[in-house]
């Protein structure tokens, strides 16, 4: 301590050594006697004068601290100070310190009891007005600081120039007039012990590209929206009779630009809706875009649960991605990570010096796999945060559905954990109840707030009913992957074909539990990194025999119950595993082979969106029926999907041998045409099939089934067989050669 600050009285010293919980006590505009005082802290300043009025303050001798003192009416009760600096640059401003709160109380209630479903309305830093000033207004939740103050570029961050004040429930607020948008901020925290620190806004909006660390204030947005049509239509849509099929995006190694620096927003989205739109998806899947310091951890360890990270622009430029895509009738769902967040300094962890935000017992609060921590789902103002945040990418970007990250470690109390690192719950159970209520409410609150919007889990055991309402004591969430049926059907496809008939089972297991939730089949980006290889090097064989197992794998994972999801590169059999500081090898689409499995998505895409059987009963089993289950000696499947009276007969041969003159049972009778072969010429298949003729029923009890075709299965193939039209229809997606191809069906990268 200063001789200088030794003198001054408990209240002025605390304020210069900027450790006063109250500056608005000390500082602003006060009644003195019978006139007034003004006090303000300037470090820096050399002169300082009340514009109105014309006034000049006194320095207190020794610290930064000037005051003035005159009649009550000599200046208004909100004045502007004019100072001249170090550097004799002359400044004037309006004096925070002579503005009440502006916080409104029942928000701040809200806010205390967890039930204020728009905190980043609340907390943050927004452009405010207050008696017609402009400026920006700054909240930030930090109940266990001794001092928070503002810091920034604009007061040289220095954290004694702006020192905030203090709520009741541990909010601290500050309006700082004159101040614009654009401007660079961080908060400066003192802890109690007397440590001092830095920390970014937990409810910023934009940041600093990494790896610098700052906090942006965002202008209001003046973005205007073209998608009403698309949001009217799609809080009335019936999305579990609809085609869904996804496509999951890494923005960062999509594609680059030509010196492998990253594209903006609108590059990215003008691009992705030509490709996904060519293709036939309905929507895309972003990988997290919510701001995050690394980029090797593909956004999953977030530090800006408001913010669009900037490495691609803007948040104007975001939305105009979203706005986009809708406005071409593709959905746009985000990946979203409420279940843990990075221990970077300048984050989360340990916000005000405490446990604050995560569990305090680190066999509650830490993910020692991921080298994260949990959040602590039983404190209301964390589910404050956590549900604000999903709302906010729902209502403020228009984002169609979350996906919510890691649910299973979020379910389980011993996830990963071995016995003794882990704290049961007040029954002595393994259910994380906290983080249960947490979801249940998340899912109630964003499905009243936002009608239509989607909110899926990536949950890989087996916890019953989690896409039933929690009324009846699910955890509500629309749509779960189904990891089981993903992990089962490619430790299938990666058996020698020779082998399959012994792990038929590996197939058929899906279907006894395949109704028990919503379903979305993934095959993303979990599967295509840290080793386990492309999709394409997943498939045994030679290159003929990979490349027609990955076609018969997509014929069966489009003709399986369930919505679709595919990872990028994944549509046209990229070779080399994923790398995400790379762009994808859009090269490929060069050789026949590749252009052949992207046709075919193409196609599996039309045919899954027009056949009202492949979609119509995603969830029930009105839409699944077997034919035979049973030939695991020719591994071969057959079943059929329907919606009402429509159906088509899907056949799946899982062996390189064709199948000439092989009957499967019908429901009826008539003439069938081939509509989808995934052995077509087109395709870079060898073209055997039932392409370009009818097959006419014969009345002959197979399978259970009163008629039955004879029918060729190509080798390594899924064909889709339909009634036949009448009259009979003269084109199918099964014989398409390279001949007729014509122009490639995906957007050129």
């Amino acid at each position: 301590m200063s001789q200088a600050n030794a003198n001054l009285s408990p209240d002025l010293r605390a304020v210069a050594e900027a450790r006063h919980k109250d500056p608005f006590a000390v500082l602003g505009r006060h009644p003195e006697g019978g006139g007034i005082i003004v006090r303000t802290l300037l470090p820096h300043a050399e002169v300082v004068t009340i514009a109105e009025g014309g006034h000049t303050l006194t320095r207190i001798p020794g610290t930064d601290l000037f005051e003035w003192r005159g009649p009550a009416d000599a200046i208004p009760e909100r004045y502007r100070l004019i100072w001249r600096d170090d550097g004799h640059r002359e400044h004037i401003a309006h004096d925070p310190y002579c503005y009440p709160p502006q916080l409104p109380d029942f928000d701040l209630h809200l806010f205390s009891e967890g039930k204020h479903w728009h905190a980043y309305r609340l907390l943050g830093a927004r452009q405010h007005e207050a008696d017609g000033a402009a400026g920006v207004l700054f909240a930030v939740w930090a109940p266990h600081a001794e001092r928070v103050s503002v810091v920034g570029d604009f007061n040289r961050w220095d954290g004694r120039c702006h020192p905030m004040r203090v709520h009741g429930n541990g909010v601290w607020e500050l309006f700082i007039p004159d101040l614009p948008p654009g401007v660079v901020y961080k908060y400066e925290l003192r802890a109690r012990n007397g440590d001092v620190f830095l920390k970014t806004d937990p409810y910023g909006r934009r940041f600093e590209v990494r790896p610098a660390t700052a906090a942006i204030v965002e202008p209001t947005s003046s973005f205007e929206w073209g998608d009403a049509d698309w949001l009217a239509a799609r809080a009335e849509h019936d999305w579990l009779h609809q085609p869904m099929t996804v496509y999951e995006v890494h923005l960062g190694s999509w594609q680059r630009g030509p010196e492998g620096e990253m594209l903006n927003y609108r590059v990215l989205g003008r691009r992705l809706v030509e490709h996904a739109k060519a293709l036939g998806f309905t929507h895309i899947e972003l990988m997290p875009i919510t701001e995050h310091p690394y980029d090797k951890s593909w956004g999953y360890q977030t530090t800006g649960y408001y913010a669009p990270t900037s490495r691609f622009g803007s948040p104007e430029d975001f939305r105009w991605l979203v706005d986009h895509c809708h406005r071409n009738g593709i959905g746009v769902i985000l990946d979203w990570v409420p279940a843990h967040f990075p221990k970077d300094a300048h984050g989360l962890a340990r916000f005000d010096s405490t446990a604050l935000y995560e569990y305090e017992d680190p066999r509650m609060g830490e993910h020692k796999d991921w080298s994260t921590l949990i959040f602590n789902f039983g404190r209301y103002e964390v589910k404050n945060f956590l549900v604000s945040s999903a709302l906010f990418w729902l209502e403020e970007f228009h984002i169609d559905g979350l996906r919510v990250d890691a649910v299973a470690s979020m379910l389980y109390l011993d996830y990963s954990r071995e016995e003794g690192e882990w704290v049961p719950n007040r029954y002595g159970g393994r259910e994380n109840l906290e983080a249960i209520e947490f979801m249940r409410a998340l899912n109630e609150i964003t499905h009243t707030q936002v009608p239509g919007a989607l909110i899926m889990a990536e949950e890989s055991t087996s916890w019953p009913q989690v896409t039933k309402p929690t009324y009846v004591g699910g955890l509500g969430f629309d749509l779960k992957w189904n990891m089981g049926w993903m992990n089962d059907t490619l430790r299938y496809m990666a058996e020698d074909p020779i082998h399959r008939q012994y792990h038929q089972d590996m197939l058929t297991f899906s279907m006894l539990y395949a109704f028990s939730e919503n379903f979305l089949l993934p095959f993303s980006h979990d599967e295509v990194t840290h080793g386990k290889r492309s999709m394409l090097y997943k498939m045994p064989g030679d290159e003929w025999q990979r490349f027609a197992n990955l076609r018969l794998l997509y014929t069966y994972m489009y003709t399986h119950p369930g919505k679709k999801l595919l990872f990028m590169g994944s549509e046209f059999g990229q070779g080399e595993e994923w790398d995400s500081t790379a762009m994808l090898d859009w090269y490929v689409l060069d050789y026949p082979f590749h252009r052949g499995v992207q046709r075919l998505v193409t196609d599996l895409n039309a045919l899954y969106r027009s056949e009202r059987a492949l979609h119509g009963h995603d969830f029930d089993w009105h839409g699944f029926e077997w034919v035979d289950c049973h030939d695991a000696h020719n591994s071969v499947l057959v079943y059929l999907r329907r919606a009402g009276e429509d159906f088509v007969v899907v056949a799946l041969n899982f062996t390189p041998v064709p199948r000439e003159g092989y009957r499967i049972g019908v429901p009826q009778p008539g003439r069938y045409v081939e509509i989808l072969s995934s052995d077509a010429g087109g395709y870079a298949g060898s073209g055997l099939g039932n392409g370009g003729r009818e097959l006419v029923t014969e009345d002959h009890h197979w399978m259970n089934r009163p008629q039955s075709l004879v029918v060729t299965l190509p080798p390594l193939a899924g064909i889709v067989l339909k009634v036949a039209a009448e009259p009979a229809a003269d084109e199918s997606l099964s014989a398409p050669t390279e001949a007729d191809e014509g122009p490639e069906s995906a957007a050129e990268p």
